[in-house]
């Protein structure tokens, strides 16, 4: 939102100061927030079971797996079809918008309502690695009493390849979850912006356009595209 201020008349000053208001705007939608929240806590889940390694604990561990799966898959299909803010082209980054936010990262914030172009490849980067966890889970084979619903489908050889896979790439979906919170410090304590409260609230108080979100689309389509998810993975682990 943007006003420009009119000429000082007063003191004669020819100039025009152009002036950028800042804005609350609602940024989040709820399928956005909800999506955030539910991964967040069935990753600690899907950790915290797999670091223990009980009977009861990797039965846990598969469910909280096929939840994470589902989610993955509403995500990108909610970048593609959901709100302004919640669009991959919207806060897609491009080399120059990566380059331009590394030579200013700590000089101001970012502008934009959405996630800042380092914010949004790590985002983009933290998918990918959750998707391959939980499809390297659906074939893994832990040789005790454990193994992924797909795993009898490939031989025991690529079983346990994909199972090795599946053991190194939490740590670097840790490390990226790390990162992500230090980012969220930086901008909590350095920045003075609060981004847990943002995903929380959805609103956000920025200098950007002010995109009015339609409840009936937040609820009623992502409530769709969770249920289409929900029956791929449903069919994929089943059939």
């Amino acid at each position: 939102m943007k006003a420009d201020s009119s000429q000082d008349q007063s003191s004669g000053n020819p100039g025009e100061i152009e002036t950028t208001l800042e804005n609350s705007i609602r940024v989040w939608d709820i399928p956005t927030r909800l999506f955030h929240w539910l991964l967040v806590g069935l990753l600690i889940i899907s950790c915290y079971t797999g670091l223990t390694g009980g009977f009861y604990e990797m039965d846990y561990h598969m469910l909280s797996g096929y939840g994470i799966l589902t989610l993955v898959i509403f995500r990108v299909l909610w970048g593609l079809t959901g709100t302004h803010y919640a669009r991959f082209r919207e806060f897609l980054p491009g080399p120059r918008q990566i380059k331009n936010h590394l030579t200013s990262i700590l000089k101001k914030p970012h502008q934009g309502a959405g996630h800042t172009p380092l914010g949004a490849l790590n985002i983009f980067i933290i998918l990918i690695l959750i998707f391959v966890q939980a499809g390297t889970g659906l074939f893994s084979n832990d040789d005790i009493f454990t193994e992924g619903p797909l795993a009898s489908s490939v031989s025991y050889e690529t079983s346990r390849w994909l199972t090795g896979i599946h053991g190194v790439n939490i740590w670097f979906l840790v490390a990226c979850a790390v990162i992500h919170l230090l980012a969220i410090a930086l901008h909590q304590f350095y920045f003075r912006e609060n981004l847990v409260k943002a995903m929380l609230t959805g609103n956000k108080t920025v200098k950007d356009i002010d995109v009015p979100l339609s409840f009936f689309r937040e609820i009623i389509c992502a409530a769709l595209v969770l249920c289409f998810s929900a029956l791929g993975v449903y069919l994929l682990i089943n059939y």
